[in-house]
């Protein structure tokens, strides 16, 4: 199961660009650079790259900081799902997807790819890429506080 553009705009009522409600994010990354099949780009931090370079490697849409300036080569039909912070939209959305895949029973299945460069994020999760662990480390480290999951 795919993580969708109307899962998205249920996250984050504030965005622009077309609103297609068939649209399916098969990769979810914070590195430009990185080849995104239907991406979904969030760039955490100066590492992440350029937006431009986001959509030449397969980007179809981007979660931004509020506080940044969105680059003005930016199609006006791209989507862009603005946030006041990254690194808890990233959690929001690992938390929001698990609950999305909680109790799904299909033996084979397509799931959006989750890749994370961000160091810092690495450096915490010496164990694990699994996603998670990442929300499970992501919350602790960002938040501060008591995260429960189900599962």
């Amino acid at each position: 199961m795919y993580l969708a553009h109307n899962d998205l705009v249920e996250l984050f009522s504030d965005f622009r660009g077309i609103k297609e409600a068939d649209h399916f994010y098969m990769t979810v990354t914070d590195d430009a650079n990185e080849m995104q099949t239907r991406g979904l780009f969030i760039p955490l931090n100066e590492n992440s790259g350029e937006l431009l370079e986001a959509i030449a490697n397969g980007a179809i849409a981007a979660i931004w900081d509020k506080k940044k300036q969105l680059p003005k080569y930016t199609p006006n039909h791209f989507p862009i799902f603005f946030t006041d912070n990254p690194i808890e939209a990233v959690r929001e959305l690992l938390q929001f997807y698990i609950e999305k895949m909680d109790g799904e029973k299909a033996e084979k299945m397509n799931m959006t790819n989750f890749v994370f460069l961000n160091k810092k994020l690495l450096k915490e999760n010496k164990q694990t890429y699994d996603i998670a662990v990442m929300l499970e480390k992501i919350s602790k480290i960002n938040l501060k506080d008591d995260f429960e999951r189900r599962g």
